[in-house]
Order: structure tokens, then sequence, then C-alpha cells
């Protein structure tokens, strides 16, 4: 059996790194580090700083000690069209052949631009349709994450879109009822990412340009305050000369919160008018932005839906030698690389 990749995550704020040793029944968590970026170094998804990046990856290593080059890596964004179609039941290979011809039609970008995959869902539905997860990756996009991990030193050996590598950690750590439907968001610090999941299938996903920088921005327009400072008031971790946090950041993020809420509630809303006979039971949020309690009232508020925050390590066994109050604090955060690191070489 091919042995797990390092789970990286680059996101636009920091770079994370999980390792895992698993086992039959088990999966350990051997090493875990988060390595903040500056402002502006990734975009919307887009690499602007590529140096500042390999840096970043080659400090995280060296300080956790990893010997290991195979990693995971996730793209999400607007670069990542994903879509759910129906085709005619057909053979492997005859469906091999399809789906590019289907791309054309589904993907609005050039066919030689993107990097397409597939995923039957369903080989045959009540309609008598095979039903296909579609995902098609701008090349560029794929090129330049590959290339900072290759300039690191490393080697990117699976390329995962963020919310399913976020599913696929909901998936070793939570149980579901049967035919009970969730809502995952995984909130970063630009990029929001929405998948809808009944019974270990995703049924919708949707990417928004929207997170915990819109906090943190406003936090600083309106209180004048640094980046630092905006950042330690979001989860109220900061306090003024008097030891409390000023009244002002709550009504800010509050604020902010019902914008994001109702960001998230829009996605909702145009699932469940396309999908009849669907009823969502429960929403989890993860990311470093699901630390911000404001956001939680106010998604509550507008689905009137329970919330609960991702524990990365819910199920996962932690190495004696880590330090637990910093996987406490970072475990909604770590999702995403706890995923990727799920992955193995040439797994599908």
């Amino acid at each position: 059996m091919a042995k797990n990749c390092i789970g990286l995550d680059i996101g636009s704020s920091s770079i994370k790194a999980v390792q895992l040793k698993k086992s039959k029944n088990n999966l350990q968590l051997q090493a875990f580090g988060v390595e903040p970026l500056m402002p502006q170094t990734i975009v919307d998804g887009t690499i602007m700083d590529q140096g500042a990046v390999v840096d970043a990856i080659t400090t995280l290593w060296s300080r956790l000690k990893l010997r290991q080059k195979d990693v995971a890596i996730a793209i999400a964004g607007h670069s990542v069209i994903i879509k759910k179609i129906n085709l005619p039941p057909m053979s492997r290979d005859e469906l091999e052949e399809q789906i590019p011809y289907e791309a054309e039609n589904h993907i609005p970008f050039a066919k030689n631009d993107v990097e397409i995959d597939y995923e039957v869902i369903t080989r045959q539905n009540a309609s008598g349709q095979m039903e296909v997860l579609l995902v098609a990756a701008k090349k560029e996009v794929v090129h330049d994450y590959a290339q900072v991990v290759r300039d690191a030193g490393l080697n990117p050996v699976v390329c995962d879109v963020a919310a399913f590598s976020t599913q696929n950690a909901f998936e070793v750590n939570y149980s579901l009822e049967p035919q009970e439907t969730i809502v995952i968001i995984n909130v970063g610090a630009a990029i929001a990412n929405i998948n809808i999941v009944r019974d270990n299938a995703s049924l919708f996903t949707r990417d928004v340009t929207i997170g915990g920088n819109a906090f943190t921005e406003e936090i600083q327009k309106q209180l004048s305050v640094s980046q630092d400072e905006a950042e330690a008031y979001k989860v109220g971790g900061s306090y003024d000369d008097h030891g409390v946090v000023p009244q002002d950041v709550e009504q800010i993020v509050e604020g902010v919160a019902e914008v994001v809420a109702g960001e998230f509630q829009r996605s909702l809303d145009f699932f469940l008018a396309t999908a009849a006979d669907t009823n969502v039971s429960r929403i989890f949020l993860s990311g470093g932005t699901a630390k911000v309690t404001a956001l939680h009232r106010a998604v509550e508020r507008r689905s009137r839906l329970t919330v609960e925050v991702v524990n990365a390590w819910n199920r996962v066994q932690l190495d004696s030698k880590l330090d637990a109050a910093y996987l406490a604090a970072h475990a909604p955060e770590a999702v995403v690389g706890l995923g990727l690191a799920l992955r193995a070489p040439n797994d599908k």
C-alpha cells in the first residue's frame, strides 16, 4: 500500500502541513504546523508572489523536521468548475472517451486550458441516467501551485479540490444518519467552499470569494488599527489597555458576519430551490474563520439550522509529543490539510 502524502494546504493567509500515520484501525497525527503568509501573496486563489510561498513551505518543512517529499495540494476559487451531469449509461471506456466532449458543453473555459477529471456518482438513477461529477481546473493555476511545491524541493503527486478535501476530512471524523443531508462550509481568509453532502456524495458545491479577510479589513478600516491587531480582535483574542475588547469590534464583526452568512444562505437557497424533497439538517463550519463566533450566530439565524464547528482531530489519535493546546487552537483550520493527508499517490 502506498504511503500517504503529507497534506499541504496552501491558503491565502497561511500554509498548513499535516502528516498522518494510517493503520488498519486508526489515524495518528505525526506532525502539524502553520506558517503565515504576508497579505496579497495569494489573491483569489492565484499565487502573486511565488518566492514567498516557496519560502513559507521550506520554513515549515524545516521547523517540523519533515523528510517526506510526496505531498497532496488543493485548489479552489474561480479557476475550478464542478458540475454534476447526467449521461446515458455507458462503459468505463466509453465514458473516458465521452468526457472531453461533455466538458466542452459544461465548462466555460477552452478545453485545452483545463485539466479535467470526473467521478461516477450513480451508475443508474431513478431516471435511468448515469450521474457523473465533472471537475475542471485551469491548467495555469494547477501548474503554479505544483511549481511552488517543486521549487521548495517537494514532489506534488495529488492535486485535489478544497471542497472535496474538506469532505474527506469530515467523513473520517464524523458519522451521519443514512440519507441525512448536511452543509459543510470551509471558510478561509479569502475563499469559502460550500459543499452539500448526503451519503458521502457531494450534491452541490460552490466557492464564494468571501472569508475572514472581510472581518479583518473592516476592523482595520473602522478602528484604524494594524492588521495584526484586527486579526486578534476578530477572534476575540485582543484587548485594550483596560483589558476588554472594544465594543465597536463586536458591532463591526456582527455586521460583517451578517453579510457573509447572507452569501452562504443564497447558495443554500439556490440548492434547495433546485433539489426537490431535500431537507438539510445541519451546517458544519471549518477553516480559520470558523472561530469567529458571530459567524455561527449569523448562519444559525439565517438558516434556522444547528451550526457546529468541525474538529479536524475528532477521531484522530494525537502523538503525545505534539502540543495539544496548539492542535486544539488550530483544529478548524487544519481540516483541508487533513483531507489531503488522507490521500496517497495514484489513488482516485
